[in-house]
């Protein structure tokens, strides 16, 4: 992976605009070229840093992704941000649509609507062997043309057989903890559960 300069990091956080950023700094950063940036911020030993940077795990959940035809966004390039090597970083092309999250603050009745299709597109990742902690409202995208896709795909695992009851369950905890966090209580996780278990 190439190295980006101060220079050119700078470049494209002035032109940019910051959509996502934590005490650490700009996390997702949406370019001029119509791209985004992903900054990987870790707190892993240096070593495994270098040898195992989050870019390329990202680059790779994509891949996966694909593999079972699962919309997710387009990568284009993985590099480093500073000659230490420690942090890295990506850019891609967003998947069109909007979150269910967005949807749902927006419109709630149509994300009502939309659970049966919600849970259905829930269950066949897990058929799939595709545990996603990070599996919540903001991270499910609904697409223009219908169906749904997945973004911040970083804290993913790939099975390799269909998810166990235990990790079904903790999978809708996570959605739960979410929900409480983002003061979505009235989002009807019930109602998804139970679409879930009719669900093909």
């Amino acid at each position: 992976m190439r190295i980006v300069s101060a220079q050119e990091l700078e470049s494209w956080l002035t032109s940019g605009k910051v959509l996502e950023k934590d005490m650490r700094g700009p996390k997702v950063v949406a370019l001029e070229n119509g791209l985004f940036l992903k900054i990987f911020y870790t707190r892993r030993h240096p070593i495994l840093a270098r040898l195992q940077p989050a870019a390329k795990r990202f680059a790779k959940n994509i891949a996966r992704l694909d593999q079972f035809a699962v919309p997710a966004p387009k990568l284009c390039e993985q590099f480093w941000l500073g000659d230490n090597c420690m942090v890295s970083a990506c850019t891609y092309r967003p998947l069109p649509g909007e979150s269910v999250e967005q949807l749902y603050r927006r419109q709630p009745e149509q994300a009502y609507l939309l659970l049966p299709e919600l849970a259905a597109f829930i269950r066949r990742l897990h058929q799939k062997g595709i545990y996603f902690r990070s599996l919540h409202l903001g991270n499910i995208i609904v697409l223009p043309k219908g169906g749904f896709g997945l973004i911040d795909i970083l804290d993913m695992q790939f099975k390799g057989r269909a998810l166990n009851s235990w990790q079904i369950r903790r999978n809708f905890q996570h959605l739960g903890h979410y929900l409480h966090r983002h003061r979505l209580e009235q989002f009807p996780l019930d109602e998804l559960q139970r679409q879930y278990t009719i669900s093909p």
